[in-house]
């Protein structure tokens, strides 16, 4: 590299003649040369670069149009999707008191059957203990009616003597007899 640079400053040292040669004078070319390529390039390139330029600007503002109506589609779902969660917010509130409503009806449901089936099984137990006690009643009159007819066979047959036995055992069998022909 040192070897390219040591050449262009060697015919730098030359002498101008006068005649055709090279500038070697590096900072005098420099904005000439760059001012003849910047004219070619415009004059030349201006048409390229305008292509481009339209080109990307088309690309841009297309972009841009997608983008809005991307927009717009995304604000649209978005105030659907709002509707839509508003709606489904009310019916949760609506399933919500329905299903408390439901609910307490259900709880008196069951209170009152609950109410219902032990009124029936305290109505049972009564009726129950009212058999029970009748029954009890019974069997006491039972054994009451028993041992007092014991105590009155055995009073009558410590009592009555074969006679009279027998006339009382007659007495009965009239009246027996008396009591068939009348219904007959």
């Amino acid at each position: 590299m040192k070897n390219v640079i040591d050449s262009f400053v060697s015919l730098g040292h030359w002498p101008s003649a006068g005649s055709f040669g090279f500038n070697t004078d590096i900072l005098a070319t420099n904005p000439i040369n760059l001012s003849v390529v910047l004219g070619v390039l415009i004059y030349f390139g201006k048409g390229v670069l305008n292509d481009l330029l339209d080109n990307r600007k088309q690309r841009i503002l297309s972009t841009i149009r997608n983008s809005e109506e991307l927009c717009k589609g995304a604000i649209e779902q978005l105030e659907r999707a709002r509707a839509r969660l508003c709606k489904v917010e009310m019916e949760a509130d609506e399933y919500r008191m329905n299903g408390y409503s439901e609910i307490e009806r259900e709880k008196v449901n069951l209170i009152n059957a609950t109410s219902d089936s032990l009124e029936r099984l305290e109505n049972y137990k009564n009726e129950t203990l009212h058999f029970e006690q009748q029954r009890a009643i019974n069997q006491v009159r039972q054994r009451v009616f028993q041992q007092a007819l014991q105590g009155a066979l055995g009073t009558l047959n410590s009592c009555l003597n074969s006679e009279l036995h027998f006339r009382t055992i007659r007495a009965n069998i009239g009246i027996l007899g008396a009591m068939q022909e009348i219904t007959d």
